[in-house]
This record gives structure tokens, sequence and C-alpha cells, in this order.
């Protein structure tokens, strides 16, 4: 049995996506039954962690064992490990396609016993504490009336987003999540007009035991989800060369392209908000990457033909770059763990005119014979192949472009591509394989199937 319920969801978003995941080229392609139960595997699996972390490690700052032992030392000093550092070590496998990936397996869910004393976090903090993070104060919601920092607590994840901050107890919909020992009095988290900062419970007994990454070999390892790491190898960025992250923050894959390019050329980052530029920059200092220049700026308005060659900031003349990621703002359906998703189908279907606004001028700011790959962390087809599709029909100029490393399966049926298209697009799939028995695979095995929801585009410029 799940120790999660499926993700939560509102039931015009479950039949919009049930619609996309049973339709007519689907069912005829399938039948009915494994369509239905594909369905269902990706409503459970979402609401999981996937079985292992994922870390992109540094290869231009150290060689990839070096790290590896480096990363073994600093996790056998979390509480969470009794063993040896070079027993650590082992468990920390690389990728055996990836040359810059790390991979930890993750244990759960563990019988981990509940306790009286309840805590109630949001919904996003709780899917944090899934993948190793402790609880931080921000995303308390609730908490014994008399708790004292030292006490031990039961964490559980508002599921609904019904839970008044401040409340003493909740009776709505929740997860368990795992116990933790309070860091702070109650006094200190809700008692003060300014929100408490840090560490609000450490996670002692966590329902999924996975290390926490806060502080550790920050320059050496950055956590990010295997997908992620494969868009900067699908993109190939080149020594020398100009490229351009259009939604960069907060800068993973902006740091993962200049360490690629050896930090030769430049990557230019724009995001609309102030504070993820920081961010950004903030990350690129810490990895010692030179060649990243970030600004605040709405990527739909980074192009302009009245502007110099020269210019140095946006927005930016035609055919300005060699390579563009158009790693595109989405619904974020595919991100795992997510217990539950507040939004409407509104809010669901309102991606698809920005992404292709954001893809009008990554175009136009392409040089020809340059290349731009389109990624989302969603599973829509809107969003995914029925964008491929309208980029096809829309630049005569895009041609699609085999990628390399090809670890996701092919393409969805549904938005009239053809098979041959269908096999160049990489859309991983967790519902495909997903089943919790594949925890006694060997965990490079895993790896590759056990993924978030994520799309992958690559396209030429003629």
């Amino acid at each position: 049995m799940s120790i999660f319920p499926r993700i939560s969801l509102k039931p015009e978003v479950t039949d919009y996506l049930k619609n996309i995941f049973l339709n007519k080229e689907v069912l005829a392609s399938v039948g009915h039954q494994e369509a239905e139960c594909r369905f269902h595997k990706l409503l459970t699996c979402l609401s999981h962690p996937p079985s292992y972390t994922c870390v992109r490690a540094s290869t231009h700052l150290a060689p990839l064992e070096e790290i590896r032992h480096k990363l073994g030392e600093e996790l056998r000093k979390q509480q969470m490990y009794s063993s040896s550092a070079e027993e650590v070590s082992a468990q920390i496998l690389p990728h055996p396609h990836i040359p810059d990936v790390l991979l930890l397996p993750v244990d759960g869910p563990r019988p981990v016993k509940q306790l009286s004393s309840e805590m109630v976090v949001g919904a996003q903090c709780g899917s944090a504490v899934l993948r190793g993070a402790h609880v931080f104060a921000p995303g308390i919601l609730a908490s014994p009336k008399y708790m004292k920092a030292g006490d031990v607590v039961s964490v559980f994840s508002d599921l609904e987003g019904k839970c008044t901050r401040g409340a003493t107890g909740f009776q709505g919909k929740k997860v368990f999540v795992g116990n933790g020992v309070a860091q702070m009095d109650r006094s200190a988290i809700f008692g003060t007009n300014k929100p408490a900062k840090g560490i609000g419970v450490q996670m002692v007994e966590p329902l999924y035991q996975s290390p926490s990454f806060d502080n550790v070999l920050p320059s050496l390892v950055f956590l990010q989800n295997l997908p992620s790491v494969i868009v900067g190898h699908v993109l190939q960025p080149q020594p020398g060369e100009r490229i351009l992250d259009m939604c960069a923050a907060p800068g993973g894959k902006t740091c993962h392209i200049a360490a690629l390019m050896g930090d030769q050329g430049e990557v230019v980052a724009l995001d609309k908000i102030r504070n993820k530029i920081d961010k950004i920059r903030q990350n690129a200092k810490m990895m010692h990457l030179h060649s990243i220049k970030a600004y605040c700026f709405d990527g739909t308005k980074a192009v302009s033909s009245d502007v110099a060659q020269d210019t140095e900031g946006p927005p930016f003349p035609p055919e300005s770059f060699d390579r563009v990621l158009l790693d595109a703002p989405c619904s974020g359906l595919g991100q795992r763990p997510n217990m539950a998703c507040s939004w409407g189908l509104k809010e669901i279907c309102s991606y698809q005119p920005l992404q292709r606004k954001l893809f009008h001028t990554a175009v136009q700011l392409l040089k020809r014979g340059g290349v731009l790959v389109y990624s989302t962390c969603t599973v829509t087809l809107a969003e995914n192949e029925e964008q491929v599709a309208w980029a096809l029909q829309t630049f005569p100029c895009l041609t699609l472009q085999p990628q390399e490393p090809h670890i996701g399966a092919e393409g969805m049926l549904g938005a009239g591509l053809s098979p041959e298209q269908l096999r160049l697009l990489q859309r991983f799939s967790p519902e495909l394989s997903w089943d919790q028995t594949e925890t006694a695979a060997p965990l490079p095995c895993r790896a590759d199937r056990d993924t978030i929801g994520f799309f992958i585009a690559k396209f030429l410029k003629n």
C-alpha cells in the first residue's frame, strides 16, 4: 500500500490530465487498460520522492572522484550516518552515462511511528522534508500549544492549504512526513511580528532518509534533478560561444552551461525578478564561474532591431546568440514529490501563451545554424509536444535534432507529431516504470527511470 495518497488536485485538473493520458492516439496505441494504469501511476508517483538524490559535480574545479570522496567525508559528519567515510563514499555512485553526476540512494518509506505531539507545515515545506531538508521556521503552520525547543514532534504536511498559521492543531487533510526535534519555542515561531528564520525542526526520523545538502561543499556539488542536468549536455555549449539562458533563475542550468564551456565564452542569464538575479550571481561566484552575465529583464522583450550589434545588456539585436536555452516557466506538474497542487485549470493552462511569446523571442535571437533547446518540468501535452508541433509550423527555419544523451522516453502521442519526430523528443515519464518494488534494482538502473516529469526538445535554426 502507498504511504502517501495520490497527488491532491482539483477535480477539474484531474479530468484535464486524464484526457491527456487517455487521448485517442494513446488509447489506440496501448489500449484503455494500460493507459488508465499509467495515469493512476502518474498521480501516485508524483506524491513520492525519487528513490535517489542527484547532485551535479563541479568537474571544472576538481575531478569527479575527488568530489565524490570529499562528499562522502562531509556526509559522514551528518548524524544520519554511523558508518565510516569510506562506506558512505561507496554509496555515492557516478552516473554511468553523465560524467558530472553523482547519485545517492534514498531510504524510504521507512517504518516511522507517529507521535501524539503534532506539527503541521505547508505542502512545499513537506515536499522539501521528503527530499532530505529540515523544517525551516517560515514553513511551520501549526504546533502544539506549549511546544518548547527540544520537544520531539511528528511533522505533517497540509495537503489542501487550509491550515491557519499559528494554530495549535489541525484536523484537515494532511500526511505524515517524519519526526523531528523542535529547535525553537512556539512563541519564537509565532509570537513576534517578524517571521522567524532558521531551522524550526531538525528531522531525526524522516519518512524518507536522504542527506541534507545545506552548506555541504557549495562550490563543488549542486543539488539538481537528473533531467535538469541532461538539458545542459543536450545544449552542447562550446568554448568561446555566446549563449542565452532566457529564464535562468536560480541559475543551476546557467552555471552548468558555463562549466561545460570551461568558463570560456559568455553566458547571458535573464530573469524578471531582481532577487532571483542576485541568486544567479551568488551561485556563479560560489562555483568560481566568471563568464556569466545576469540581467533583470523580461525575456519576451529581449530582442530589438533598434540596438547596436555590440550591445552588452538586453535588449539584444536579432541573431545575437550561438545557442539559446528556453527552460520555460510552466505548470510544474512533473515536480516530485508534490503531494498537493491548489491551482485550478485556468492557472494550469495559462503558461502556453507565455511560452510561445518566449519562443518567438528565442528564435529571433538565435543565429542561423544555432541551437535552441526548449524544456519544461511538466507533463501536459499543451506545454510540451503541442508546443513543438506549433513551433515547427510557425518557424519553418527550425528542425528537430537528435539529443545526446537520450535517456528519457520519446514524446507522447496526441499532438499530431510523426513517429520520427516523437523519437527525437525526450520525455521523462516516471509513470512508465514507477513501481515501489523497483527499489531492489541497482541504483544506476533506477536513476534514468525514477525521475521527475520533464520534457526536452532540441531545434536547429537553418
